[in-house]
């Protein structure tokens, strides 16, 4: 069931375009890419870290901006894979390094090359507007956007139901 599933989630791991963000990109003058996140996505990944799940993201994006953006929410380096163009490969390579099986994690994507990973992983989510073939293969389809806390609802409910979603304020402050 749905409900076995999500108590064994040990790990998640993210998409970034259309996931932790709306799908928008400005371009600058000088060919830097940017990129808006939702603060109340990036305050779940902080509750997620403090909270000892491991952490990932698989984006074919190649900004070093992402690296930084996501380091303050507790993700290390080298689980920021960047420049993803077959995201299987660096799914494998997360799950190896960190001794967890795919049905530990769930994976949040919403385009056709996050198909292989979703499909692979313990539960695949998308959010509510990812692309037709993704929709049709998710195991769970957020109520909310790309960008518009997805990953905060999805999160927030499978920490909920771990018993997990508890802030301890001096905890945070130690962390963050």
């Amino acid at each position: 069931s749905l409900k076995e599933k999500i108590k064994g989630i040990k790990a998640f791991a993210f998409d970034i375009d259309g996931v932790l963000t709306d799908g928008g990109i400005l371009a600058t003058l000088d060919g830097e890419l940017l990129r808006t996140f939702d603060a109340k996505d990036g305050f779940a990944l902080r509750m997620a870290s403090m909270k000892g799940y491991h952490l990932a993201i698989i984006t074919g994006g190649r900004s070093e901006s992402i690296r930084k953006r996501f380091r303050t929410c507790g993700i290390k380096e080298e689980d920021v894979y960047l420049g993803s163009r077959v995201k299987i490969d660096d799914f494998d390579d997360f799950c190896r390094r960190h001794g967890i099986s795919h049905d530990e994690v769930m994976y949040f994507g919403d385009d056709l090359p996050d198909i292989p990973v979703m499909q692979a992983c313990g539960c695949g989510v998308c959010p509510s507007d990812a692309v037709d073939d993704v929709l049709g293969i998710a195991d769970i389809i957020s109520s909310r956007p790309g960008g518009k806390g997805c990953a905060r609802e999805i999160l927030e409910k499978v920490m909920r139901l771990q018993g997990k979603w508890i802030l301890d304020v001096q905890e945070y402050k130690r962390h963050f």
